[in-house]
């Protein structure tokens, strides 16, 4: 093994030590695989020790959801990219990335809750308003023929969504509210979009990455 291969490996060993101290579903071998994905994914052999590069910029994240997790909404991976980083400096960095992908996996019922809803409240000012449901919800409904039918009819299901999930009747939900709806009916857990990933491409994802561990 050459001198920069055995300080590539201690450095991916020390990220690794460090990451496994943080809360999430993942172990030791599981976060060494994601990690040496992230760095694949981003197109160089190792960004440990190199700190120009931070991370996945926006449009790289959103071809990685499109291509690895199904996900292809252009508002939905938006969203999903600014939950994901969540110090806002516009890059997803290898611990973003393996925090966020431990919810996005593997999460529990009460993550998944706060992870949507964090996707859905595009200002993040800790409620969906009217507004953001109909901008999320504004490609749907495409059997109708007209731009004006659809526009009417995705008011009318926001209307009908709000009267179902809005507990306090203040017009626009709160965390409490979506939680509640969720957990009185799962279904609605994607109301307003889809932004997590089906079991089938997790179950795939997963495959793929962890094997890497036993064939290097």
């Amino acid at each position: 093994m050459s001198d920069v291969s055995a300080m590539e490996n201690r450095k991916l060993q020390e990220l690794t030590d460090t990451l496994s101290k943080q809360p999430g579903h993942f172990n030791k071998t599981e976060i060494k695989c994601l990690i040496r994905e992230f760095n694949e994914l981003l197109g160089k052999m190792s960004i440990l020790g190199r700190p120009s590069i931070q991370g996945f910029d926006r449009e790289r994240f959103k071809r990685i959801l499109c291509s690895n997790f199904g996900i292809k909404d252009s508002i939905m991976m938006d969203e999903v990219f600014r939950t994901f980083d969540k110090d806002n400096d516009d890059f997803v960095t290898v611990k973003e990335w393996i925090e966020g992908l431990s919810v996005f996996l593997r999460g529990t019922l009460d993550e998944k809750i706060k992870y949507c809803f964090h996707v859905y409240d595009m200002n993040s000012d800790n409620y969906i308003s009217r507004e953001e449901m109909l901008r999320m919800l504004k490609d749907g409904l495409p059997g109708l023929p007209t731009r004006e039918e659809r526009e009417e009819g995705i008011k009318e299901l926001v209307e009908i969504t709000l009267k179902r999930m809005d507990h306090d009747h203040d017009g626009r939900l709160s965390l409490e509210d979506f939680e509640k709806s969720v957990k009185e009916e799962n279904l609605l857990l994607e109301a307003f979009g889809k932004c997590l990933p089906e079991y089938k491409t997790i179950e795939k994802f997963e495959q793929d990455v962890f094997q890497k561990q036993v064939e290097q």
